[in-house]
């Protein structure tokens, strides 16, 4: 029977962490803003995903605002050992649930206390600076300022260690000037590769890389190809998705995220499949498609 065991493990801030991790967004209600529509099914969520051997999940104080960890605190404190939560700060929400960029000294501090309450936590495992000079995605500007608060927060011994979200290749440089970077959070999957080069790269260097939205976001993947593939393999799309980002590179930490029992165990179940060379070659095909 496959196990999460099956999709191995990476070094995330001095743990080995399972590579089929879990994330939290979705626990919030649409739109990542307010309360989920089923508390009970996503307390479930949660310990189900622990009991099967997750060891890494992705959150943020900014989710709801302040609802999934809240959350978490509730289905899992006190968390075993082995656990890795990893958060993030450098925005907040607006009333209607905007999201806005929320770097001051003052913000971020915020931010940390906020995480660590909300947690029931003394120190944060990992915390990624998520830069929000474009809220789509990754855009260029310094991060000294920001990312020099989390170092001095990290010295306090609040913050055990540091990664980056939404980042550039020039940022993640400045950033290792400031700060040891453990890991880099950017979008990525199937059809969005724009940091192919970069994920070798920090691969080499022995840092993890965490996609977000490996299964697409808010608009799902749809690619007949995808679809063939899964129907040969007997698998769902979104396995195959995963599956395949498990076979990219060896520092790539999966944190798929659901609301749903029946879609967490599916998402789990795609530590074992594996994909032969041929669908390889095809699902690579992909991103010049959508190009």
């Amino acid at each position: 029977m496959p196990t999460i065991d099956q999709s191995g493990t990476f070094n995330l801030g001095g743990r080995n962490v399972k590579r089929l991790g879990y994330g939290a967004m979705q626990l919030a209600g649409p739109g990542v803003f307010g309360p989920p529509k089923d508390h009970g099914a996503a307390l479930a969520v949660l310990r189900e995903g622990v009991a099967s051997g997750v060891n890494h999940i992705d959150t943020s104080d900014f989710y709801g605002p302040h609802v999934t960890n809240r959350i978490i605190r509730e289905a899992l404190h006190p968390y075993r050992d082995d656990l890795t939560i990893v958060t993030k700060i450098g925005a907040r929400r607006g009333t209607d649930g905007s999201w806005i960029p929320a770097f001051s000294r003052e913000e971020l501090t915020q931010a940390v206390h906020d995480n660590l309450r909300n947690l029931g936590l003394d120190v944060l495992d990992v915390v990624n600076l998520r830069v929000m000079f474009d809220v789509h995605g990754p855009a260029e500007g310094s991060i000294e300022a920001p990312l020099t608060v989390l170092a001095d927060l990290q010295q306090q011994g609040l913050v055990r260690h540091v990664g980056l979200s939404n980042a550039t290749s020039r940022q993640i440089a400045e950033g290792r000037g400031i700060a040891e970077i453990v890991c880099v959070q950017n979008q990525y999957n199937l059809a969005h590769r724009a940091d192919d080069r970069l994920i070798d790269d920090l691969a080499r260097d022995g840092t993890a890389y965490v996609p977000f939205f490996p299964l697409g976001g808010f608009t799902p993947l749809q690619s007949s190809t995808l679809s063939d593939v899964a129907a040969r393999l007997d698998a769902t799309p979104l396995q195959v998705a995963l599956a395949w980002l498990l076979r990219r590179a060896p520092n790539i930490l999966l944190i798929p995220g659901t609301s749903s029992l029946g879609h967490l165990r599916e998402n789990l179940a795609a530590a074992g499949l594996q994909l032969p060379d041929d669908a390889v070659e095809e699902l690579n095909r992909i991103a010049d498609i959508a190009a």
